[in-house]
């Protein structure tokens, strides 16, 4: 009656964590999902808003924004750790760039709607702060430290337990399959760059076909005599 109890109770409690980790990671997942969307919505809103510029600096600064989402969506992609921390740098670079090409126009012309520009390109750049926030932001080590003891410990009591029911051994062997299913899960989705279920940059993909297919819409065609 007793190891009964103790099964249970902590039965119950891995259940309970399971669930919980779960439940984080699966609000992980949706809010990369969602930054990633704000990102291609804020890119695209400063891309039109480039026309408000200077003919000269509105070529640059759009130019500057095609480059720009190239190394967004290759950020989402499976890269190694040397090709992500050269993506990085890379975004940094386009992103002093993005500032300094405005930047002129922007002291020199204290309009309304350049004041429009700098803050589309303000949004552009906090929203890939936000996204490399959001894909820091993974479920604490302790908490899948404190989820494996758990789980060893309910395994071990479902074992102890099975000494009584020998016929039927094979059963019990569901029980930490199931949790290892479990726990593959979560990782997977806890894991926005690896793994099968991955963030993708649908939105941004979408958005530079956008704006190349506008591209070559506005490029000059000239008629074969």
């Amino acid at each position: 009656m007793d190891l009964g109890i103790i099964q249970t109770a902590t039965l119950t409690l891995l259940a309970l964590i399971i669930g919980f980790t779960f439940s984080m990671a699966i609000d992980r997942h949706d809010q990369r999902e969602i930054f990633e969307e704000g990102e291609a919505n804020a890119i695209g809103t400063e891309y039109l808003r480039a026309d408000l510029l200077p003919s000269n600096t509105a070529a640059a600064t759009k130019e500057l924004l095609i480059q720009y989402i190239d190394q967004r969506i290759l950020f989402y992609s499976q890269q190694s750790p040397e090709k992500i921390q050269e993506i990085r740098d890379k975004t940094d670079q386009l992103q002093t760039a993005l500032w300094k090409e405005i930047l002129p126009t922007v002291r020199t012309q204290a309009t309304p709607a350049i004041a429009l520009v700098a803050s589309g390109m303000n949004d552009v750049i906090n929203s890939q702060g936000y996204v490399q926030a959001a894909w820091w932001n993974r479920i604490p080590f302790t908490a899948w430290v404190l989820m494996a003891a758990i789980a060893i410990c309910a395994n071990l009591l479902v074992g102890f337990g099975a000494r009584n029911f020998e016929k039927n051994t094979g059963l019990f062997m569901i029980f930490p399959f199931v949790i290892s299913v479990s726990f593959f899960l979560i990782a997977d989705i806890d894991s926005p760059r690896g793994g099968v279920i991955r963030i993708e940059a649908r939105n941004l993909v979408a958005l530079k076909n956008n704006l190349t297919q506008q591209m070559d819409a506005s490029a000059p065609s000239f008629s074969k005599k």
